[in-house]
C-alpha cells in the first residue's frame, strides 16, 4: 500500500508542475493577445533579472531561472524547491515569437531582438561599456564613451596629445629590447585619434612592428574617417592608408590579421634615425557620397 500511495504522489506532482508551466505560457499568450502587458517581462529570472533564454529549465513547481543561475543555484529563488533537468518546452515556443531588449538598454541601446539574435547583437552593440584603449596596459577601466578621454588624462598622463590633421609620431628608442608599445593622441575634426606602434618578438630575436590608429568613438564615426601613415627616408616611402579602428573593437584583432602597417626590424632600421622612428601620421574626412 505504501509503495501504492507514494507512486500516486509522484504522479500528482508531475500533473501539478506540467499544469503550472502551461498556464504561465498560457497567461504569457493571452497577455500577447489582449496587450496588456509586456511579454518579456515573464521570462525575467527571479535571481539575477536578466532572461530565461531558450532551452529554458524549472524547478518542480514551473518557476523559471536563467543558464547563468541555474549553474550557480541548487534550489530555485522563489520557492527553495530543488532546480532539476525539467525542461519548459511551452516557454520555449513563446520565447521563440518574443522580442528582448538588448542586456545594454539600460546604458541607452534601443533595439529589441529575437533570442537567437541576442548574443551576436551584444558582442558588437555600441552601447556595451568601453574598455581602456591603452594598449599592453593592465588597466582593467570600464565606462561609457564620454568617459573615456577623462579617463585617459587622468590615469595615462604619460600621453602626448598633438591637435592637427598632420602630425609626426616619434617614436623613441625603438632599439629597446624585447615587446614595447608607443602610443600617442592625435586631436582633430572634433576628434581624438591614439596612434598605436607595437613592436613584438618573434622567433630567433626577430622582431615586427605594427603601426595603427584608432578612434575614440563608435564604429559608425570611424567610418567617417580615413588615415594614412608614411615612413620617410632618403629616396625610400612606405605608406598604409586605411580607416580608424574604433576602440571598441580595439587593435589586437587588427595586428593578428596584419590590417595595419606592419614592418620588420631591417625596415624599420631603414628609416630610423639614431634610434628614432618618425611616423607622419594624416587623418581625413571622408566625401560624403
Amino acid at each position: 500500500m505504501s509503495i501504492h500511495k507514494m507512486s500516486a504522489k509522484q504522479s500528482t506532482s508531475g500533473t501539478k508542475a506540467r499544469s503550472q508551466m502551461a498556464s504561465v505560457a498560457a497567461a504569457a499568450i493571452s497577455a500577447a493577445g489582449n496587450g496588456a502587458m509586456d511579454l518579456a517581462s515573464y521570462f525575467k529570472c527571479p535571481a539575477c533579472f536578466d532572461y530565461a533564454l531558450p532551452p529554458i529549465m524549472q524547478c518542480q513547481s514551473g518557476h523559471i531561472v536563467c543558464k547563468s543561475c541555474r549553474t550557480k543555484h541548487t534550489l530555485c529563488p522563489t520557492c527553495r524547491g530543488h532546480i532539476g533537468n525539467i525542461r519548459n518546452l511551452a516557454m520555449d515556443k513563446v520565447a521563440a515569437t518574443v522580442n528582448f531588449p538588448c542586456k545594454y538598454a539600460n546604458n541607452g541601446c534601443p533595439c529589441t531582438l529575437l533570442h537567437t539574435e541576442k548574443p551576436e547583437h551584444e558582442e558588437t552593440c555600441e552601447f556595451r561599456p568601453y574598455c581602456c584603449p591603452c594598449p599592453g596596459a593592465s588597466c582593467k577601466w570600464q565606462g561609457g564613451l564620454e568617459h573615456v578621454m577623462p579617463h585617459l588624462m587622468s590615469s595615462h598622463k604619460s600621453i602626448t596629445t598633438l591637435n592637427g590633421e598632420d602630425i609626426v609620431f616619434l617614436a623613441t628608442d625603438i632599439n629597446l629590447p624585447g615587446a614595447v608599445d608607443w602610443v600617442m593622441m592625435q586631436s582633430c575634426f572634433g576628434h581624438n585619434f591614439m596612434l598605436v606602434l607595437e613592436k613584438q618578438e618573434k622567433v630567433e630575436g626577430q622582431h615586427m612592428f605594427y603601426a595603427i590608429v584608432q578612434l575614440i568613438g563608435t564604429r559608425k564615426q570611424a567610418e567617417n574617417f580615413a588615415y594614412r601613415l608614411e615612413l620617410n627616408g632618403p629616396r625610400r616611402r612606405l605608406t598604409w592608408e586605411a580607416t580608424p579602428r574604433s576602440i571598441h573593437d580595439g587593435v589586437q584583432s587588427a595586428i593578428s590579421a596584419s590590417d595595419c602597417l606592419v614592418f620588420d626590424t631591417n625596415i624599420a632600421q631603414l628609416f630610423a634615425d639614431h634610434g628614432n622612428l618618425g611616423i607622419n601620421v594624416t587623418i581625413s574626412m571622408c566625401s560624403m557620397t
